[in-house]
């Protein structure tokens, strides 16, 4: 059995998880899973995520507000979210970012919102979650502008931007769609990225990696995706679990 699994980017909050989460987070380090990072999406997931830190020793919470979310966001927002990540179990100030598949918020206000979240996080001293879906340019744009510390989640972007997200000390997550069939461009990613700047990530309920793609996933489907990477890095499944372990605590802070 696999062991040293750090899923840097769940969702147990979601609501595919209400009829069973507790009895499934509470098994999952029998399943080798030894830490996880619950990342909210606006302010109400933010106070679950923490809820769930709190229940369970190697839960920690990101707390932020997603780009889905940005124009729901009232005037005295922020306040209230750097309350929310100066408690003691918020590692990060996630997920937070900019999404132009879905354009669900304006682009000018998820930049705005954005920023000032970079701005709160680099006020606290903690790390960024960055969700980028189809937006790396005006992405890179704040990265470099702030250059906080964090890692940009189950990255999408090219090898030459990777190579850009890393030279800022940034992190690469990456998750289930290594797996996929036509995951050309992530492997490629995967096959680059330095050792100390490899995370690893499920994004479930979201992003099952193959064979079971369509099933509901959770932290314990992470070695599926740990042995594609690895494949391609020409390791094994357990070096890359240990490797992106100690580099989630490097980032996050811990010493799970």
């Amino acid at each position: 059995m696999f062991n040293n699994i750090f899923d840097s980017h769940a969702h147990y909050d979601s609501e595919a998880f209400n009829d069973d989460r507790k009895e499934l987070v509470s098994a999952l380090p029998e399943r080798g899973v030894c830490g996880i990072i619950n990342c909210a999406s606006d302010m109400a997931s933010a106070l679950t995520s923490l809820e769930i830190a709190d229940e369970f020793d190697f839960v920690y919470a990101a707390c932020g507000v997603h780009p889905h979310e940005a124009d729901k966001c009232k005037s005295g927002y922020l306040p209230v979210l750097k309350k929310l990540c100066m408690e003691e179990k918020c590692v990060a100030v996630g997920e937070i970012g900019l999404d132009y598949h879905y354009d669900f918020s304006p682009r000018d206000i998820q930049k705005k919102v954005f920023e000032q979240q970079i701005v709160l996080a680099k006020e606290l001293d903690l790390p960024i979650i960055v969700h980028d879906r189809e937006a790396h340019e005006d992405t890179m744009t704040l990265l470099k502008r702030y250059k906080p510390k964090g890692v940009v989640h189950c990255f999408s972007g090219s090898p030459e931007m990777a190579k850009e997200v890393v030279k800022l000390g940034m992190y690469i997550g990456l998750g289930g769609a290594v797996t996929f069939r036509n995951a050309r461009k992530p492997r490629e990613v995967a096959g680059i990225v330095p050792d100390e700047f490899l995370l690893i990530e499920t994004d479930c309920p979201y992003m099952t990696p193959v064979p079971f793609r369509g099933q509901r996933c959770d932290s314990s489907f992470i070695p599926y995706t740990a042995e594609v990477i690895a494949e391609v890095r020409g390791t094994t499944a357990q070096s890359i679990l240990d490797l992106t372990r100690k580099n989630a605590n490097t980032l996050f802070g811990l010493e799970l």
